[in-house]
Formats: C-alpha cells, structure tokens, sequence
C-alpha cells in the first residue's frame, strides 16, 4: 500500500476540519431557527398580557440642541435650544416598554402637584398606558430628570426629586387601586429607583397579594431593600446591585456563581437575572447550572433605560408562557435594540423579531460560567 506524503494528509485533515466546523455551523443554524420559531411565538402571545407595574414613576425631558462656543462666563459649552421632548421615565418607561410590545399596561405611583406631573400624565395617555393608579401628592413634587443634549453628546443632566418616603395614607391608596386590579392582570413588576414609593409596607403587601393570587412578581431592585423582596418570582440586579447586596465582588465566574447563588439563597426566588452590561447576563436558577447569555448588542449608543427594557420584555415574555431561559435571551436582544438608540430607548414587536433573526446562531444560551467567560474578564469566549 502506497503511503501518502505529507502535503496529501495535510490536505485530507484539512477537508476533514472543514466539513465537520460546516456540520456544527448548520446544526447551530437549524437549532436557533427552532428557537426562533418558539420566540416569535411568544411574542405574537404578549399583547394578550396585561401588567401592573407598581414604583418610582418620572418625566424624562431632553432639551435638543447646537454648540458653537464656550461661555465666557465658565469653560462650559453655550447650548442653543432648537427643540424639547418628553417621554415616561423610571416605572412609567417599564409601563412604555411594555405597552410598545403591544400589552396592556397600568401604573401605579406618586405624582405631585405641578407642570412635571400633569405632562407626565399626558404622555402616559398618548401612549396608551392606563394611569389610574397615579396617586397625586401635594407635599412631593413628581420626579423629572432634564437632559440637555447638542450634536448627539448629552451635556449635562439636571435632577428635581424627593427621597422622603411616601406618607401612609397615599401607601394605603396604592395598596388599595393594587387590590382591585390584582385579578385582571398576569404579572406585577416592582421598579424601585430608592425615592420613597417602595416601602417595606407596600412591597410586603405586593409580594404577599402575588403569592395569594398565583402571580407572575419581578423586582428591578434598590439594594437598600434586597433583604425585602423574599418570595419573588425574580430579580434583575446589574452587577453593582449584586455586588453590594451579597459583599461579593464579581470579578470571574466563580465569583459570579457565587454572588447568584446567594441571592438565591437570600430572596428564595425561582431565578435571579444579573445583567452585566457589555458582558451580557447570567440567569440562576434553583439546582441548576448558570446560564451565562452574552451581550446582544452591536453598537452602544446609551445605556440609559436598558434597566427598564430588561425587566419589561422578561417579565412579559414569563406571562406569554415562555420560560426562564426564553425569556432572559428575548430580554437581552430588546436590551441590544434600545442600547443602539440615542436618549431613552424603547423596543417594539418589529424591532425586537428583527434583531432576535440577526443574532448568530453561536450567540445562544451558554451554560456554566466557567466555561464560557474567560477567568477575571466575564467576556465571552464564543
């Protein structure tokens, strides 16, 4: 039998190699276009679900215009107002986000008695949410957040805010629109920004009507109340939140596993979702292995709202009937799609199936975090 050279065997190898990387790459394409089918699914199921999101509710006002010089009063730039625009900030994007996937959405908060919150109302009409559960106080003035923005580079950002807690009575308010809606809605979200709304009072009393009535509860947490949310369904802390609710610094992926593992331990929730910015997000869950989802996001124009969009789009894809594996990865593309827009972004149907068809097949669901992120960078080596 004649033996093949060198260059011959390497030329076998290397059509070897080939072909099976081809078979990987259509399996992987022929899998993902079966989870694709199941995540269209979903999302077609989401305008039947109806949400109450309950939480710090804020008027987001951008102030859009031109540079040319420095004042000469201060080395800062003189902006030239062209325009102004206002969206539903803080719970009230939650309530935005959802309703723009076609759901129903109602909100639950503190107002005060001033221009902010009556334009705040105004916005929330338009865009279709119901705000009957808008409580007005007096003694509080509506949180707003102006944002002036030239040549597509925010300048500065000027906060008017209380952190007081809420007085009882406008508590006991909430509580009671709270009861009333309870039957008619599939799933509650908790959005607390740490401004007084959520108080051990009212977040007692949320998890408690859930748990009662066999609903669907999701917190975006304050980490001054982690040791308040006991009983959820789930939670969705950034890194930081995570970090300083646990005293584990997250650095690689045992220490990841670690911080997961003991806010599973803490809130005893069905799963914990840690969004880890340009890292993606990791989603824990009891007595099984962490499934690490890398970042779904191709430009990063700004993260602010991506928080919001995160919490929204998981807890209205858990009430569609998808799991929790299902709906961290549609989580993660909305939060891709609004991080590639200017200001506070949202995502609707279109956009969300749109990006959901881009991602790779090898983008998927990833397991064990030791696997797959590389030893203190949390990046994913796929």
């Amino acid at each position: 039998m004649t033996l093949l050279n060198p260059l011959t065997r390497l030329y076998i190898l290397v059509i070897i190699i080939t072909f099976n990387e081809l078979k990987n790459i259509v399996y992987r394409v022929i899998m993902y276009s079966k989870k694709l089918k199941k995540f269209y699914k979903i999302i077609s199921r989401m305008p039947a679900s109806s949400i109450l999101i309950v939480g710090d509710i804020m008027l987001d006002r951008f102030i859009w215009g031109t540079v040319s010089r420095i004042s000469p009063e201060a080395p800062v730039p003189v902006v030239w107002a062209k325009s102004e625009s206002f969206m539903p900030g803080g719970a009230s994007n939650v309530a935005n986000n959802i309703r723009c996937l076609g759901a129903e959405a109602h909100i639950c908060g503190v107002i005060g008695d001033d221009e902010p919150g009556r334009i705040l109302v105004s916005e929330l009409a338009k865009n279709g949410i119901k705000a009957d559960g808008v409580v007005l106080d007096r003694n509080r003035p509506t949180i707003h957040k102006t944002r002036i923005i030239a040549h597509h580079q925010q300048v500065v950002r000027i906060d008017k805010e209380s952190d007081i807690a809420v007085d009882k009575g406008t508590i006991n308010t909430m509580i009671s629109y709270i009861r009333s809606k309870i039957n008619s809605v599939n799933a509650i979200v908790i959005e607390d920004y740490g401004k007084g709304v959520v108080s051990p009072c009212l977040i007692k009393e949320l998890v408690c009507l859930a748990r009662r009535h066999k609903k669907i509860i999701t917190v975006d947490p304050k980490e001054e109340h982690f040791n308040l949310y006991t009983g959820i369904t789930s939670i969705t802390p950034n890194r930081s939140e995570a970090e300083n609710a646990t005293g584990v610094k997250i650095k690689d992926a045992r220490s990841l596993q670690k911080a997961g593992n003991a806010l599973l331990k803490i809130l005893k929730s069905e799963s914990v979702l840690i969004t880890l910015g340009e890292d993606g997000m990791a989603l824990f869950r009891k007595n099984m292995p962490c499934m690490c989802i890398p970042t779904a996001a191709r430009e990063v124009y700004d993260v602010s709202g991506a928080g919001d969009t995160v919490i929204s789009v998981f807890t209205l894809a858990l009430s569609a009937g998808a799991d929790m594996e299902e709906a961290s990865y549609i989580a993660n593309a909305a939060a891709g799609v609004v991080v590639g827009k200017l200001g506070i972004g949202i995502c609707d149907t279109r956009e969300l199936k749109s990006y959901l068809r881009k991602i790779r097949p090898d983008k998927g669901i990833r397991e064990k975090p030791g696997r797959y992120f590389e030893p203190g960078l949390l990046r994913s080596n796929i």
